[in-house]
């Protein structure tokens, strides 16, 4: 402690190093600003004890990195210098790359829609950094506040946090690897609630199986087809007119009765309920609520009403604990109709016609003392799902303290694990979002979730039949598992794609049931221990650089996962870099160039299972499988937990731990228990012992579980000639495998085909994605040096596009456009691509985008309506149209985004959100220059024109987004006398304010 005086500071100082504090264990530390900004921090809402936060411990340990910070304008920044050749990771729910370097993401609760690889906030916060030393030791870094948080990791070796002060920095290590990092941050955020064994099992969802015909009808088909599966999912149309803890009296009339149908066939059901509770009186929850005073308030006091599914509604105040326990009453009441689990959805909040897609942070949370009492939504926003998941927690527990809850969460906080799983949101039937899955569900074990997923498939939009069998067999392989796709899609389940796809699927979850004994123990163990579940491959081998940006492979445990998420490109045509050491692969005589290698690393034994269709069917007495790699001294261990898969009693006792141990002597391999754990008898069974011998060869043995089994090994010459015809029959099946057709796109009008590739420029400054066969648009403008994506949209709505007339959606936004030109960047040239779309009678729209080689700060946009041939009668002229330039940008910071301007008649415009919609024309125009800002960032994207072809200027606000429009004049066109504007976009640094 004496270091900690010498390095107090005064608290006039506003800027220096932090001092700092030894907690919770040796080697983590917490960090403040001067002493009067320690005690002015808020509690913390990411320590299972607040008080492990305050309370100082004795350690002669001093950090070897002391971050330095300034305080300006009520933000706190923190930064933290780290040797050269540092990777960083974590982040928490974040899309893009799995190595964070150079990449910025802001910690605010979004419902993010379509996100793309640029989306800078998600669903959930997570302000941690783990950082990945040169040497493989590693670092984690907690900026522990519940308030928007910057993360900036965009220059090398530094890691840096803005947020509003006051907040401390909780550091872990450096520990000797960045699973020891994982394990101490347990010990802080606590670690993954131990999940009921069924809920590890294949789930199906849609949005949605619209009556309980339907449900039973989907549940019979995975029974009938043989596919594992165990779980059915019901999204909000199950309610009565989307009120929560109701149910349609017409679609569902009997709940409890649908349970038990599903019960029989081995099959759990999972509910849906979202914070927003409609705003009528005579509905029991509302006036309940009422009653008790449990809304959430706007600032003069009364309750806050927004707009979400039901209509008006009303939005419960999770920060109160009589408001926890008030919503946990009616969670354990609407568990008595036989619901197994409960889906929280849109709990951002997720609030429309909202400007910033949420309720104000004006509002006020009258919150309990030790969360930080009472507080703006600005404090409790980031929290807001994770408390409401707490309270559908604990409302579970209530309703029976003999099983273990199961919640699923959108919205989510650093600590949420402790409750509720969660999913990667609404993801994209593509194979980006295919590629983005494996990385996101890396950073969100990183950041102390183990037990997350995908959509599988994707969420908006059809998948093709190679992308959804492709995606089920990496996902097979994920911690929580689950097909979900939106309303207006084709149908996603397995069998919807052909009978090549089907069978694809069916391996896939064989897979995983085949797994689930290994996956339990994982899960045990990140319960206890703390440690991930799913696995960067560099975990093998941290200091091996080579490793750190593999993004197409993961570990789970010893079992290295090996994936292709490149359309066409099957595991034939893959060639996987593997870590250093012994890793033998292995199938269950399944491979197919549309599943994922498996490898295991040597000095490994894994526990398999047989391939059941749903848990309820495993037994104690069923065989068991132990695969054995040995390392290079002949040695391999591993364990397996085994208990009733729900309830508590594996806390007291209640349970089976096996350690399992093989040894080669003497050209003899002996398997056998070295030990065990826990009071449960093991069961009479028979064990199949299988050792790996390389690509796929293997001998084997059979005797019981307990006994000591030998296998006697071939001479090396024999060793050779069985890894050779293995290796050989591996390659026959790749060749002679059903492949699943390559289909671009799925026939019929329903939903998006979003599997298309998009068209990407790129230069270095901006990356533009285009999508040529809907209207044309760009979907994604992505400013790297400020690592701003200014524009991100919908594949089918939104982004940039052009229309040939006033009306909202004309001609030319859902037209495909042909690509008539492309250049790539070459020696010097220009990147350029030219689009072209019909839009009837004669007249095309044609479209430009180019980086100039001279100026690549910039990007350009040419736009044109043309005459292609125009009617004998019409004088050579087209009918009346107006070009219209419809971009779509994304808002950050909606309430801190504004438009300046100067018009041409020298007067200055700032237009706010509030303004609403507002053109400027005649002398109002913008004098060919107009920028949007957002005042967080310190960022412009100025938007310049050709005045002589804009007559007219709109600027329309909506939810979380603004549309700065251009409009020609309106008049009809001819050969001679196309419509045309010409602007271009670049960022400039503006002072923040």
């Amino acid at each position: 402690m004496a270091d900690h005086e010498q390095k107090a500071v005064t608290a006039d100082v506003s800027s220096g190093d932090m001092i700092f504090q030894p907690i919770l264990e040796d080697g983590v530390f917490r960090f403040d600003c001067p002493p009067n900004d320690r005690d002015a921090a808020y509690p913390s809402l990411s320590f299972v004890d607040s008080k492990d936060r305050e309370t100082p411990i004795m350690s002669h340990k001093a950090p070897l990195y002391t971050p330095s910070f300034e305080c300006l304008l009520e933000k706190q920044i923190v930064k933290i210098e780290l040797p050269s050749g540092t990777s960083f990771y974590g982040t928490g729910e974040v899309s893009g790359q799995l190595e964070r370097t150079g990449k910025r993401v802001f910690t605010w609760n979004t419902d993010a829609w379509g996100y793309g690889s640029g989306t800078t906030s998600l669903y959930q916060s997570h302000p941690w950094v783990i950082a990945l030393l040169p040497n493989g030791e590693a670092l984690g870094v907690l900026a522990d506040t519940t308030q928007r948080c910057e993360v900036d990791l965009r220059k090398e070796s530094r890691i840096q946090f803005v947020a509003p002060s006051s907040y401390p920095v909780i550091t872990f290590g450096p520990f000797p690897s960045p699973t020891a990092v994982l394990i101490a941050l347990s010990h802080a955020i606590g670690s993954v609630f131990m999940p009921p064994k069924w809920s590890l099992g294949y789930q199906q969802c849609r949005w949605s199986y619209d009556s309980d015909k339907r449900v039973l009808e989907i549940a019979r088909t995975f029974r009938e087809k043989g596919i594992p599966c165990d779980v059915i999912w019901m999204d909000i149309d199950y309610m009565d007119g989307f009120r929560c803890f109701t149910f349609d009296k017409d679609r569902f009339p009997n709940p409890k009765s649908l349970v038990d149908d599903l019960h029989q066939i081995g099959f759990k059901a999972i509910w849906m309920l979202d914070p927003g509770i409609k705003h009528e009186e005579g509905y029991f929850v509302y006036d309940s609520g009422s009653k008790t005073d449990v809304w959430t308030q706007k600032a003069d006091g009364r309750p806050f009403v927004g707009e979400v599914w039901p209509g008006p509604c009303v939005f419960p105040d999770f920060t109160q604990s009589k408001v926890r326990s008030w919503w946990a009453s009616l969670v354990k009441d609407f568990t008595s109709n036989g619901v197994d689990g409960i889906w929280n959805d849109m709990n951002e909040p997720a609030v429309f016609k909202s400007v910033t897609k949420t309720m104000p942070e004006s509002n006020i949370h009258r919150g309990d003392d030790e969360l930080g009492g009472c507080q703006n939504h600005s404090y409790y926003h980031n929290v807001y799902g994770m408390l409401m998941a707490r309270s559908t927690y604990e409302g579970m527990k209530l309703a029976n303290e003999n099983k273990r809850p199961f919640v699923l969460t959108r919205a989510g906080f650093i600590g949420s694990q402790r409750y509720a799983a969660t999913w990667t949101g609404d993801n994209l039937s593509n194979w980006e979002h295919l590629h983005m899955s494996i990385s996101m569900v890396l950073q969100l074990g990183l950041s102390g979730q183990p037990l997350s997923g995908p959509d599988i498939g994707g969420f908006g939009g059809n998948a093709t039949p190679q992308l959804f069998g492709r995606w089920m067999g990496i996902s097979a392989m994920f911690p929580f598992c689950r097909g979900h796709t939106e309303t207006d899609t084709f149908d996603h389940e397995p069998w919807s794609f052909g009978e090549e796809c089907e069978e694809v699927c069916c391996l896939a979850l064989k897979r995983r049931y085949r797994l689930l004994p290994h996956i339990y123990t994982l899960f045990f163990k990140a319960h206890t221990i703390g440690t991930p579940v799913a696995m960067p491959t560099f975990f093998a081998d941290p200091k091996d650089p080579n490793l750190r940006k593999l993004e197409n492979s993961f570990l789970l445990g010893p079992i290295l996962v090996y994936a292709s998420t490149m359309p066409g490109q099957g595991l034939d045509k893959l060639d996987c870099t593997l870590p250093k050491g012994i890793w033998l692969r292995f199938d269950f005589d399944d491979s197919h160039p549309d599943l994922p290698a498996l490898y295991l690393q040597g000095g490994s034994v894994i526990p398999l299972g047989p391939p059941h269709q749903h848990v309820g069917e495993s037994k104690p007495s069923d065989d068991l499988t132990l695969l054995v790699a040995l390392d290079e001294h002949g040695k391999a261990e591993g364990f397996l937990f085994e208990d009733d898969g729900d309830g508590y009693e594996f806390t007291k006792g209640g349970y089976l731990l096996t350690h399992y141990v093989a040894e080669l002597q003497s050209s003899v391999v002996t398997v056998r228990v070295s030990k065990t754990e826990g009071l449960w008898k093991r069961p009479k069974r028979r064990m199949h012992v299988q050792l790996l011998l390389g690509e796929g060869a293997m001998l084997d043995t059979w005797g019981m579980d307990g006994d000591v089994l030998q296998i006697m090994m071939p001479s090396e010459q024999e060793v050779y000639k069985l890894v050779s015809t293995s290796e050989k029959y591996y390659k026959t099946c790749l060749e002679n495998a059903k492949r699943i057709p390559e289909i671009e796109e799925v026939s019929g009008q329903k939903g998006l085909q979003l599997s298309r590739t998009p068209v990407e420029l790129n230069n270095g400054y901006w990356i533009l994605k285009v999508v040529p066969w809907i209207g044309g648009r760009i979907i994604s403008m992505t400013h790297l040096p400020s690592g701003m994506q200014w524009l991100h949209s919908r594949v089918d709505i939104n982004g940039y596009e052009e229309y040939s007339g006033t009306e909202y959606r004309s001609a030319g936004c859902s037209e495909e456009y042909n690509v008539i030109e492309h250049k790539l960047e070459h020696a010097g040239e220009e990147e350029s691509i030219m689009l072209e779309g019909d839009i009837g009678g004669g007249l095309a729209l044609q479209r430009k985008i180019y980086i100039p080689k001279n100026d690549p700060k910039v990007f350009r946009i040419d736009s044109s309506i043309v005459a292609r041939k125009v009617g004998a009668g019409s004088g050579g002229f087209s009918r009346l149209v107006c070009l219209r330039v419809h971009p779509t940008f994304g808002l950050l910071h909606p309430t801190e985004s504004f438009v300046s301007f100067t018009s041409i008649d020298g007067s200055k415009h700032e237009v706010w959100p509030e303004s609403g919609e507002q053109f400027y024309e005649g002398n109002l125009l913008p004098n060919g220059e107009w920028m949007l800002i957002d005042k967080c960032l310190g960022l412009g994207l100025v938007n310049r024109y050709n005045v002589k072809e804009v007559f007219k200027c709109l600027i329309h606000w909506g939810t979380g987004t603004v549309n700065l429009e251009l409009w020609s004049e309106d008049r009809p066109v001819s050969n001679q006398s196309p419509l045309r504007i010409s602007h271009e976009y670049e960022v400039i640094e503006i002072p923040k304010l």
